[in-house]
């Protein structure tokens, strides 16, 4: 039943809202992978961190740095950050450092939840990161607009 409704909701998302989507279940799996440490799971705390670290991964394969320049640069520095960062907390069992690595996806993506709440940021989206509705409607570039605006959101 969750699981449906699940989907059902992530139907209806733009590519903005499956970002996010994708930083919340990041964070979902780093606090199970805190819960495991606390209970000693070690198995679970392995499953937990893999997921969380293919999310990672997943994130930084589909940035298009030739679209996105720094800003896609910067993402795909934090990503590696958090990668490396998540992977040490799990050797050290730290439960401190796993709620590092949270507070920091948790900053970036609240950073997405305010780029959601512009009608503009996803008419610049890579076309993969576009709904299939989204992919449809051209972006609409009025005269004296700034191209520097749409480069910022286009990693």
């Amino acid at each position: 039943m969750e699981n449906t409704f699940q989907q059902q909701a992530l139907m209806g998302a733009t590519g903005i809202e499956l970002v996010i989507a994708l930083y919340d279940g990041a964070i979902r799996f780093l606090y199970r992978a805190v819960q495991c440490v606390e209970e000693q799971d070690v198995r679970g705390r392995r499953i937990a961190v893999s997921r969380a670290l293919d999310v990672l991964m997943y994130l930084q394969a589909r940035l298009r740095p030739d679209l996105g320049g720094a800003a896609a640069q910067a993402l795909s520095d934090f990503y590696a950050a958090m990668f490396t960062m998540t992977l040490e907390a799990s050797h050290y069992e730290s439960v401190e450092q796993f709620q590092e690595v949270i507070l920091c996806i948790r900053n970036v993506r609240d950073a997405w939840t305010v780029a959601a709440r512009d009608p503009e940021a996803s008419k610049v989206l890579p076309r993969e990161l576009r709904t299939h509705e989204e992919r449809f409607v051209a972006p609409v570039v009025t005269a004296g607009s700034d191209a520097a605006v749409a480069s910022r959101w286009s990693a």
